[in-house]
């Protein structure tokens, strides 16, 4: 091939290029910015980020829920219902009171006449009949204590058990309320066992009480009892006595 054949066909491929890339779409032509892609990067990432952002709070905001109900949640357990039945088992048996029971007015009563200054003008049969009866004062009141005693005694089970039971659910509790729930529950039975000593000593002291009064009541009685002893009768009058038929 010859020089000029050569010239002539790099013209006409140079003619080619130049009319098709004279002809091809703007569109076609690749163009890289690397500052443009640098900038689309950073925003891509920092959307991310502010995501990420947004699910840690809603993550935050349903623990916070969790924990609310939690602290809102009430304690499955109540013993409630066997501390007020102990405290009334204990009133029952203080109703129960023999003779001269917890009232004022019965009290005053009973101290002006039964355990009151032995009459003078009263028979000797009358000076037996009221030691007799503040006899039987004194054995109710020591019957009644004794009984009281052992409601007591037999609430301490029931005691026991409600009180592991409250501090088990108290260790366990999952949030504040069911702690406070327990605390305030434990708090009831102690007043509760309070009120059972209230009542134990309330009626041992009632039968001390009735077993003093009675000793006072006696020496009065006594006390009269000798001044007619030594007072001067009509001494010694003989009278005809037939022995036999």
């Amino acid at each position: 091939m010859s020089i000029k054949q050569s010239g002539r066909r790099a013209a006409i491929l140079a003619a080619t290029v130049a009319v098709i890339l004279s002809i091809a779409p703007a569109s076609a032509q690749i163009v890289f910015d690397p500052n443009n892609y640098a900038q689309n990067v950073l925003q891509a990432a920092r959307a991310l980020e502010q995501i990420s952002h947004q699910v840690t709070s809603l993550q935050n905001q349903a623990q916070m829920l969790i924990n609310q109900a939690r602290n809102l949640a009430s304690l499955p357990q109540s013993s409630l219902n066997q501390i007020v039945g102990s405290i009334q088992r204990t009133q029952q048996l203080l109703g129960q009171a023999q003779r001269i029971t917890y009232d004022v007015g019965q009290i005053d009563h009973a101290f002006s006449t039964t355990y009151g200054a032995a009459s003078t003008t009263a028979s000797d049969q009358a000076l037996i009949d009221g030691a007799r009866e503040r006899w039987r004062n004194s054995v109710a009141g020591l019957q009644d204590a004794m009984k009281v005693h052992a409601g007591v005694v037999a609430n301490l089970e029931t005691n026991r058990t409600e009180m592991s039971s409250l501090v088990t659910a108290s260790q366990s509790a999952t949030g504040a309320l069911q702690a406070t729930q327990a605390g305030n529950q434990l708090i009831a039975l102690q007043t509760q066992q309070v009120a059972d000593l209230t009542a134990a000593v309330a009626a041992q002291g009632r039968a001390q009480n009735l077993e003093a009064a009675q000793r006072a009541a006696a020496q009065e009685q006594g006390r009269e009892q000798l001044r007619r002893f030594l007072t001067p009768g009509a001494g010694y009058r003989p009278t005809t006595v037939r022995m036999f038929q």
